[in-house]
């Protein structure tokens, strides 16, 4: 019987593991970060339907700032080769800002630009219309690395926050951290924006080679 009684007492109890394994669990997924993938925020088109043609665009290619990058990273812009991206923002600027055909609804948006702005205003008759007609059209190749795509992509969408954002005294930065929660940012992402769309055409990539 007493050797039955000290095989008892040996035993270890172990119905609280399980409560102890539990609140160990919850401990390190309050406490760890968990890290989240982060891709470009932009509203897709609405899907078309398979059965009916693609809709005509009709638009000038005057009006159109093609961007091309190939498998190796260089670029084409306007048919120009560049080995690298840098001024791409500026040269953006200064084809949106072109005003080469000023029409009654344009004029007004033109003479309410800062004189920063105006500045580059070329009236180009080879480049843009006005803002409302130019489009920034960015094309890859399927070997294009993904990091060159997103710097490219960056710097056009820059351009536009710079223009944007010098149309209300604004810094680039300020501007893009504007987040229109409440009726002053949102007026001030809108005065911004009037009149000059952040029109950026994404076309399907290329074969690798091409």
């Amino acid at each position: 019987m007493a050797r039955k009684k000290n095989r008892m007492s040996q035993e270890v109890n172990a119905g609280s593991m399980a409560d102890i394994a539990f609140l160990l669990l919850i401990f390190f997924l309050v406490t760890t970060t968990i890290a989240s993938d982060k891709g470009i925020l932009n509203i897709l088109p609405p899907k078309i339907d398979p059965n009916q043609p693609p809709p005509e665009i009709d638009k000038n290619e005057r009006n159109i700032f093609n961007i091309l990058i190939n498998a190796n990273d260089d670029l084409l812009v306007e048919g120009d080769y560049r080995s690298d991206s840098d001024g791409l923002d500026e040269d953006v600027k200064a084809f949106v800002l072109n005003f080469a055909k000023p029409d009654e609804e344009t004029l007004p948006l033109y003479n309410s630009l800062p004189a920063s702005l105006k500045a580059l205003a070329a009236q180009d008759p080879t480049s843009s219309d006005n803002p409302k007609e130019a489009v920034v059209s960015i094309k890859t190749n399927r070997g294009t690395s993904y990091e060159k795509y997103l710097e490219v992509f960056d710097l056009v969408k820059k351009a536009y926050f710079d223009i944007y954002a010098a149309r209300v005294n604004l810094t680039t930065d300020e501007y893009r951290a504007l987040t229109g929660k409440d009726d002053a940012e949102k007026n001030l992402q809108d005065r911004g924006k009037e009149g000059i769309p952040m029109a950026i055409s994404i076309a399907e990539p290329d074969k690798i080679g091409s």
